[in-house]
């Protein structure tokens, strides 16, 4: 039978002894109804009607009323109500009492305890730890250009705690550019990164919750907690040879960096000239952006103390071919501006 009330967890009514018996039997033969028609109009099993009309249980609140509604007798005056388990405190304080009175102590013999563990231990806990207490393994990179790509995308928008490792970029213009940093992932370190919209923020966060992820990361160079208060750069072991170091510009640029046309006024005439910037408050990434650009022959200008440009359209053109970008949206924008230009 499908119960109307959860007798278990509603607030109780407690009678003085004898009255709820009363009032019960009161019940029934006011409306006219069996045993077991009262107990299906109230929405309980006959049993529990029966446990109610012998004191055995408190009746719920609910079915307090519903038995008053069905006979259309008033509610009985001087009631108490508790809460559900209202008893169990009043259980363990004679339990404690009796263990107490037993053992001189609350909680039983201890070396009883003790016994019952270590055998539990020996047969099955060594066997099964937590889970929380053993991190997820990953598979470890050995440095290549995609680990050093991934270095630049975590040095632009990239970002760590003691435990998480997490990429954040736009989900509309990004959208494309977050499967291919989801995928990239999941190549280097055989793990699934989830990912999570914020969309008041219009972003995607791509994450990878692995302790063993972050000590990896910051064994490669990389730092937990805020890149600019730390003073994050570029780690030194990108530095062995050129692919290392356009991969990771390629990171950097793909997820800070950005690509538009400045427009200047001559003799009333306007004209536009493409720029692509990579950009950042941190002056070491800033710097080592710079210096990295120059050795790979371009001629990069820092402006404003906030972002390395490369102004000319031949060394634009020339990263697109030579460093290329993983991010379609900049590719897009590239072939607009260069067509304008």
């Amino acid at each position: 039978m499908q119960e109307v009330f959860n007798t278990k967890i509603q607030k109780r009514i407690i009678f003085a002894k004898g009255k709820q018996n009363e009032f019960v039997i009161h019940a029934k033969d006011v409306s006219g109804l069996s045993w077991i028609e009262l107990a299906e109009r109230v929405g309980i099993h006959r049993r529990t009607l029966s446990d109610w009309r012998r004191e055995r249980y408190t009746i719920s609140e609910s079915g307090l009323d519903k038995i008053c509604e069905i006979a259309k007798i008033k509610r009985p005056l001087d009631l108490t109500t508790r809460d559900a388990f209202w008893y169990t405190s009043i259980g363990g304080k004679i339990a404690g009492r009796s263990n107490f009175k037993k053992y001189g102590r609350v909680g039983g013999d201890p070396e009883k305890r003790k016994k019952a563990w270590a055998k539990w231990w020996d047969e099955t806990g060594k066997f099964n730890p937590p889970r929380n207490c053993c991190p997820k393994e990953i598979k470890i990179p050995k440095e290549d250009e995609r680990l050093a790509e991934f270095i630049g995308i975590m040095l632009g928008d990239g970002g760590m705690t003691k435990t998480q490792v997490r990429v954040t970029l736009n989900s509309k213009t990004d959208a494309e550019y977050v499967k291919f940093v989801q995928n990239l992932i999941k190549t280097l370190f055989d793990v699934e990164p989830s990912l999570q919209i914020v969309e008041s923020r219009t972003t995607t966060d791509v994450i990878v919750s692995r302790v063993k992820l972050v000590a990896f990361c910051e064994s490669i160079g990389l730092k937990v907690g805020s890149k600019l208060k730390n003073g994050s750069d570029i780690p030194k072991w990108i530095n062995k040879n050129d692919a290392f170091k356009m991969n990771c510009i390629r990171g950097l640029f793909d997820t800070d960096g950005c690509i538009f046309g400045e427009r200047h006024k001559i003799k009333n005439k306007t004209y536009e000239y493409p720029r692509w910037a990579f950009v950042s408050a941190s002056e070491y990434l800033l710097q080592s952006t710079f210096t990295i650009l120059r050795e790979l022959d371009f001629s990069p200008k820092i402006r404003n103390n906030r972002s390395v440009q490369l102004e000319s359209r031949a060394d634009i053109i020339r990263y697109f071919e030579v460093i290329g970008t993983s991010n379609l949206k900049h590719r897009n924008r590239f072939n607009r501006i260069l067509f304008k230009s």
